[in-house]
């Protein structure tokens, strides 16, 4: 099953939910719609556990970090056409997309809030890979994240080709306190107009 979002005028967009919440949740329709009205084909599909909860309705963890791989791979290639790809993902997903990035026809990636470490284990970074990879990875992460905030993301040392795009006062889902003046959809109307520029520049 998949979820598809406009029309591929400026290419298309492989998108992937993140740990705990499916395709069309509320964060995963207003960032396809909004890029889909920017010009992008948007298309969402599921990792194998979250297939088999909408199934029977059971949670389930992720399963294991080499079948999030295959999956997200085995998408991108049913995708290798002429249409300019690029790999996407809100926290889990977008991990996943980074990490396969490379091994597919993408020309980069786009993270919506990047889960740098898991809450409250910052002792133990997800980046390894970020640190040598080649190909553009464009992360709009929140600046209080808590599972990267902008103090510790800034002293890990990174690939040049990570570009963080940070969104003032946002958490894990870029959505900033209400005293901070700003508002989540301000943060993503952005991000929208950012990943715009990016993969048609």
């Amino acid at each position: 099953m998949h979820l598809i979002n406009g029309a591929p005028e400026r290419g298309r967009i492989l998108f992937a939910h993140g740990a705990g919440a499916p395709m069309d949740s509320e964060f995963m329709n207003v960032v396809a719609s909004g890029l889909a009205a920017r010009g992008f084909q948007v298309v969402r599909f599921e990792f194998p556990y979250m297939q088999a909860r909408r199934e029977d309705g059971r949670k389930r963890p992720p399963n294991p970090m080499p079948r999030l791989l295959a999956a997200f791979t085995e998408q991108a290639a049913e995708l290798d056409d002429s249409v300019p790809l690029w790999l996407a993902g809100k926290s889990m997903g977008g991990r996943v997309a980074t990490m396969v990035l490379e091994e597919t026809q993408a020309k980069g990636a786009l993270v919506f809030g990047y889960p740098f470490h898991a809450a409250g284990r910052p002792e133990k970074p997800r980046i390894e890979h970020l640190k040598s990879i080649e190909r553009p990875v464009h992360i709009f992460q929140g600046t209080r994240d808590p599972m990267g905030s902008r103090e510790r993301v800034e002293a890990y040392e990174l690939s040049g080709a990570v570009e963080l795009h940070w969104c003032e006062d946002g958490d894990h889902d870029l959505k900033p306190r209400k005293a901070s003046g700003l508002s989540q959809l301000q943060h993503l109307e952005t991000a929208f107009d950012t990943v715009a520029d990016i993969c048609t520049g």
